[in-house]
């Protein structure tokens, strides 16, 4: 049907068309019930003019356009056989997340050999851990819903939409890579694009053995715990533990150090070694639970529409204070897990498969904080304002997530902003969708009272986009306080430390991506830097 259209469009038969291919999809929603599906189409013409064809067929949404690909050494300025060349040079890649998975693999794809170090566990291994954990609570520190192959995303909703500008084809070469390692063809042109968390799981082994047949390493459950410099600032080596808790010496041209928003005793022993760091605005709030056939109703006009799965939102309001109030992480037909990573303390995060067929919607509702929100002047009172938080959320269901529905938490808060309505969500019907035990409790304690006051005034505005949406039933589940890393570490120009010379800053845990795709971009940027620097030691 879309070569159809399309060749009516342009006046040609569908016979001349030698390539067809989407580009990008997204539905208008504008006019619900009556929905559209909008696409961009790329195509290629037999033996014919394409610019008389555009001129021809006087439509203003066609034109000629020019493909352009990634080009790893377009950013090098050298020959693609360099990388063979330098191919003995020692690099290092510190975590197994998008960011150091993606720097690994296109090293590796250009022929050098890197080492990645994960200190949690491969994903098979890790999803037992993990599913353990959220039977029994037990936690494991070391392999969890933050640490492991994949990182972070790996227990998310999997999606792939970024805000980043993509001018050098970054993101379109780690969406080819996240399509040729087993994700669905449909991520390159939907224009909100995820995967699911059962199919990134397959996803990041397949890349993970791609790196090793091309002649890199991975070493999971291998945590690194100091980096060794010399009197000049330059890396020389680090200490990694190992699966059998001994500590071994490594020594590198090169490290990329990729450690994700959780690696807390990372950045510690990081402070300790003076690297540059600056204190980072982030955002901290709950996670919302509704029925996912309540958003559906608001987003397409009816619960259920044939055809589509289940509807996201994006919400966004400034409060009277100025505080910013977003969704974040919206998980259609998902589910609130358990993301603990430190014993004694709780943090939650939104996971959906890639069916998002589950009853409830579910995203974080956040509130922006600064450093003068931390209540310290060290350079990490991000971190222990999170850890604060997190220990208030264990300690109210005793380990379990504590929820708490919204009108309770509304009435606790004392707000004047008038009655929730209550037409929408049955109580009897509507439980929270968990991965890990849940208990009913004060949420409202959690927050400190002006972020609870942006809360409710937050979702109240929200009340008004979405209807329903500050139903007094709609659950609230806490605490989500790791939107984004509390730090920045510092880098120059050319991506390294502007501390030390070597170590390479990369990804959201040194404050440079905000999810999946933006970390993996940024992986293949530190890729090209490391590349730009060896080459020119050489």
């Amino acid at each position: 049907m879309l070569i159809k259209n399309a060749s009516k469009i342009l006046r040609i038969s569908e016979k001349d068309v030698a390539v067809f291919q989407i580009i990008k999809h997204s539905l208008d929603a504008r006019k619900k019930p009556e929905l559209y599906h909008i696409y961009t189409i790329d195509l290629k013409v037999n033996g014919k003019p394409e610019d008389k064809i555009v001129k021809a067929c006087r439509d203003k949404n066609v034109s000629v356009v020019s493909e352009k690909t990634y080009d790893f050494w377009s950013h090098v300025d050298g020959a693609d056989t360099k990388g063979k060349e330098l191919s003995d040079k020692r690099i290092v890649v510190i975590g197994c997340g998008p960011a150091g998975l993606f720097c690994g693999y296109e090293l590796a794809k250009q022929g050098f050999k890197p080492v990645i170090l994960e200190r949690g566990a491969d994903v098979d291994k890790r999803s037992e851990i993990v599913d353990k954990f959220w039977a029994t609570g037990e936690l494991d520190e070391r392999t969890n819903v933050q640490f492991g192959e994949g990182g972070a995303g790996t227990f998310s909703d999997g999606k792939l939409n970024t805000m980043v500008k993509d001018k050098e084809c970054r993101g379109s070469e780690a969406l080819d890579i996240f399509v040729s390692h087993g994700a669905p063809e449909r991520i390159k042109y939907e224009a909100k694009p995820h995967i699911g968390t059962d199919i990134l799981k397959s996803v990041v082994k397949n890349i993970r053995e791609d790196i090793k047949s091309l002649g890199g390493e991975v070493y999971f459950e291998s945590q690194v715990t100091e980096l060794e410099i010399d009197d000049n600032r330059v890396l020389k080596g680090i200490k990694v533990v190992g699966p059998d808790g001994a500590d071994r010496h490594m020594e590198c041209d090169a490290a990329v150090l990729a450690i994700g928003h959780s690696a807390r005793d990372t950045f510690y022993m990081l402070r300790d070694k003076d690297v540059d760091m600056q204190p980072k605005p982030f955002a901290v709030g709950f996670r919302v639970e509704h029925p996912q056939s309540l958003i559906n109703m608001s987003q397409y006009g009816a619960e259920h529409v044939k055809g589509l799965g289940a509807a996201p939102y994006k919400l966004v309001t400034t409060t009277e204070s100025g505080r910013g109030v977003y969704s974040f992480c919206m998980c259609p037909g998902g589910y609130v897990v358990n993301a603990s990573s430190e014993k004694g303390k709780l943090a939650v995060n939104g996971m959906s498969y890639s069916g998002r067929d589950g009853k409830n919607a579910n995203s974080a509702i956040i509130i922006t904080v600064d450093p003068k929100d931390f209540g310290g002047d060290d350079v990490l009172s991000g971190v222990e304002f999170q850890r604060g938080l997190e220990e208030k959320a264990y300690k109210l269901a005793d380990g379990r997530i504590p929820a708490e529905y919204y009108g309770d938490f509304k009435r606790a808060c004392g707000s004047e902003m008038g009655d929730s309505c209550k037409e929408f969500i049955k109580a009897d019907d509507f439980v929270p969708q968990t991965k890990g035990g849940y208990e009913f409790a004060d949420v409202h304690t959690i927050l400190p009272d002006e972020l609870n006051k942006a809360f409710v005034e937050g979702m109240e505005n929200f009340g008004r986009m979405i209807k329903g949406y500050n139903d007094n039933h709609a659950l609230v589940l806490g605490v989500e306080s790791r939107t984004s890393s509390p730090v920045r570490i510092g880098r120059g120009d050319n991506g390294e430390s502007v501390s030390i010379s070597g170590l390479f800053p990369c990804g959201e845990g040194a404050g440079y991506a905000g999810g999946i795709m933006s970390a993996a971009m940024d992986g293949i940027r530190s890729a090209e830097w490391i590349a730009k620097k060896l080459l020119g030691e050489k």
